[in-house]
């Protein structure tokens, strides 16, 4: 009885379960594995950064209109880059005494304070530091002067 099927209809072979096949691709590919673990903090990081930074910018006419509002814009440019062109209405602030602005800004805390630099990624460290400081409405112009340059609005220059 050569050609006679011996098998059981259910047989004793066991299947892999999902997640030991998981272990045994990680351990035979744990370098992949951990470039996509890699890859993922850092595509976490950067969105949340950008979150972050997306909820305290404003965009130019955004700060016209909180301008209008009695807004305090701070320039944080070097002096020279601030006598060659600033937005109209801005103060000049050397960005290391952004560390001491809580002291020296004390009655505009809970009004809007807006940060302005060339590109608006020092701005955005200067407005972190403000929060921390206890500004609770401390924003940065989105894409900087440059920005605000390339929407044709006027800028200021010093005499």
């Amino acid at each position: 009885m050569e050609g006679r099927y011996n098998a059981l209809p259910f047989s004793a072979a066991r299947r892999p379960v999902p997640m030991e096949q998981l272990v045994q691709y990680i351990s035979a590919h744990y370098y992949l594995v951990g470039a996509a673990v890699l890859a993922l903090v850092v595509v976490v990081t950067f969105e949340s950064r950008l979150r972050l930074q997306g909820e305290s910018a404003i965009s130019a006419q955004d700060l016209i209109r909180l301008m209008n509002q009695g807004a305090l814009v701070l320039d944080i440019r070097k002096p020279e880059e601030f006598a060659a062109g600033h937005v109209n209405g801005a103060k000049q602030f050397d960005s290391e005494k952004i560390l001491n602005a809580g002291e020296t800004h004390k009655r505009f805390k809970d009004k809007p304070v807006v940060v302005i630099c060339d590109s608006g990624s020092l701005a955005a460290a200067a407005v972190r530091q403000l929060t921390r400081q206890g500004f609770t409405k401390a924003f940065t112009l989105r894409g900087g002067l440059a920005a605000w340059r390339a929407e044709n609005l006027p800028v200021a220059k010093a005499a």
